[in-house]
């Protein structure tokens, strides 16, 4: 009965560490999509690209920084073709608990709910265009 029980729990550990390693990383993102304007640390570029240290849109609505990071503001580019849900997702808890930034992860489902009705929108603009 113990061999049994120490294999299942073998197992489950290595399905959940095996998931682990294929879950979207959150400082790699950041360090291969956004570290080449708002800088490895997060302070950006003065009167080019904002910081993000401190930030009360990195630190605010999820939703919000969600729907910036998909698709883009400004000088910024839009990264829904980029990355997926869970990639955003990962970027941007990264974000938001690096560099003395203290706000609550980002859910996949935030990410998505906000490229859904950004589909949904674009879609009702295509009908009303006919």
């Amino acid at each position: 009965m113990i061999r049994t029980s120490w294999i299942a729990s073998s197992a489950l550990l290595l399905a959940l560490t095996a998931g682990g390693a294929q879950a979207a990383d959150g400082r790699t993102l950041y360090v291969e999509n956004c570290a080449a304007c708002h800088r490895p640390n997060g302070v950006g570029v003065p009167g080019a690209f904002p910081t993000l240290v401190g930030s009360k849109v990195v630190t605010g609505d999820p939703k919000a920084t969600s729907r910036i990071v998909l698709e883009g503001r400004g000088g910024m580019p839009a990264f829904q073709g980029e990355m997926d849900d869970d990639e955003v997702a990962a970027a941007l808890t990264y974000v938001r608990g690096s560099w003395g930034n203290k706000a609550k992860p980002v859910q996949t489902a935030d990410v998505g709910a906000v490229r859904g009705k950004a589909r949904r929108e674009d879609a009702r603009a295509s009908l009303q265009a006919h």
